[in-house]
């Protein structure tokens, strides 16, 4: 009798954490693996442990509520996410290196092997990611000799212009990584898509920047919340071949 009442008392604990999950989050990552937690229950892990009277599931459910989900945590800078109730500088210095770790592993395409030949190709890769930015980002895809994504780099961030986005801060992890060609792209935070005259006029200093270095500009693909534009298919840039065959004739 003695050893079956033990028994059930081992089975009732499983099953306690278990109708409670947001409670030991961490004890069920390591039961189970991560895949099975929510949102709030891997903010909690980062936490690592709650406050005064606020067990940590409901401090991260309280902090994804109040920056309206991950995409809304991913946002924020150092001191945005400091500034949150129940974070302070450590703890934000945690969740900023975990956001940046995940954005670093999405841009790691080299593992990606599939050539890039469309504009298409350029969106699937980039507009999940930038489309939702609340500002603009500009980056480089390196490709291989096939069009294949070597890697990419993020450029520059904010009120893009000539200033910011300077041919030799393209081009340089380009000729690092013996590049063949590249594809540039950014976004609009306004949800239109349409290349704007400086836009135009960005992509046209890259163009020649691309011919004087060898390593051709493929395409310049805008995304936004509304779709994308790319150059090459608009006409608004010249066909690789068409370059290397006014090149050659001179």
């Amino acid at each position: 009798m003695g050893r079956n009442m033990s028994a059930s008392v081992q089975l009732v604990v499983p099953r306690r954490s278990d109708s409670n999950p947001a409670e030991l989050p961490r004890e069920r990552l390591l039961r189970g693996g991560p895949g099975g937690l929510s949102d709030s229950e891997l903010l909690a892990v980062l936490l690592g442990s709650g406050l005064a009277g606020l067990p940590v599931g409901e401090l991260s459910r309280s902090l994804l509520d109040e920056v309206e989900g991950l995409r809304g945590l991913a946002e924020l800078g150092m001191a945005e996410l400091a500034s949150l109730y129940g974070v302070g500088p450590a703890r934000a210095a945690r969740l900023l290196a975990s956001v940046e770790i995940g954005r670093r592993l999405s841009r790691s395409v080299s593992g990606s092997r599939t050539s890039v030949r469309t504009g298409r190709d350029v969106a699937d890769i980039f507009q999940a990611r930038l489309a939702p930015l609340l500002v603009e980002q500009f980056h480089v895809l390196i490709l291989d000799a096939r069009n294949r994504p070597i890697r990419e780099h993020l450029i520059a961030q904010g009120s893009l212009t000539s200033a910011l986005v300077h041919p030799r801060e393209v081009f340089r992890p380009a000729i690092r990584a013996a590049a063949a060609s590249v594809v540039v792209v950014h976004n609009h935070p306004s949800g239109d898509p349409e290349p704007s005259e400086g836009d135009r006029r960005l992509t046209s200093r890259l163009d020649q920047a691309g011919r004087v270095v060898g390593i051709p500009l493929v395409d310049h693909v805008v995304v936004a919340s509304a779709g994308y534009v790319s150059f090459i298919e608009r006409g608004l840039l010249e066909p690789v071949a068409l370059r290397r065959r006014g090149a050659s004739r001179s």
